[in-house]
């Protein structure tokens, strides 16, 4: 049975199989968690980012995680910037990420998720959270022969803990 939790941390010093970075269209590192993922797991990373060509909104690529001793892999996922859609497609686009980044980690044992599209790409939280845990959710009672045996929403704050836990419990 797979556990969906939520926790405070830092990300690129979480232990999972997988980290799933809230990147950008280019994957080429930038702000926020994007940024922190590309600092520590240092100049290898930004190479193999850029044969990935980029990716476009809703879609995620995995690289190996370099630098980063507490995980195997990354997952880089591009949001939607929420603003610039409807909110019914921005929901589709975010659940889109969720999926995407479950496919690639399905062979792992665990994941762990950035906040994705609640920085500067202004995805309120709590519909963020809700998005998260109903697609995680759904993507494996679809899939119960994963070998993930653990999902984690990691939380960069107290009050983003709070509203992500809240959406695992409910």
């Amino acid at each position: 049975m797979t556990t969906i939790d939520a926790v405070q941390a830092d990300i690129t010093r979480f232990p999972a199989a997988a980290i799933v970075n809230a990147a950008n269209s280019s994957l080429l590192g930038g702000g926020g968690v994007d940024g922190a993922i590309h600092r520590a797991a240092g100049p290898q990373l930004l190479e193999a980012c850029r044969a990935l060509g980029g990716a476009a909104t809703g879609e995620a690529k995995m690289t190996d995680a370099f630098g980063i001793a507490t995980a195997q892999k990354v997952i880089h996922a591009v949001g939607p910037v929420y603003r610039s859609y409807s909110p019914e497609r921005a929901a589709q686009l975010l659940a889109d990420c969720y999926r995407n980044s479950l496919d690639l980690a399905a062979a792992l044992d665990s994941i762990a998720f950035a906040a994705i599209s609640t920085g500067v790409y202004g995805y309120p939280i709590r519909e963020a959270a809700q998005v998260a845990v109903t697609t995680i959710r759904g993507w494996l009672a679809e899939h119960p022969d994963t070998a993930l045996r653990r999902v984690t929403l990691v939380a960069h704050s107290a009050s983003d803990l709070e509203i992500l836990a809240a959406a695992v419990m409910a």
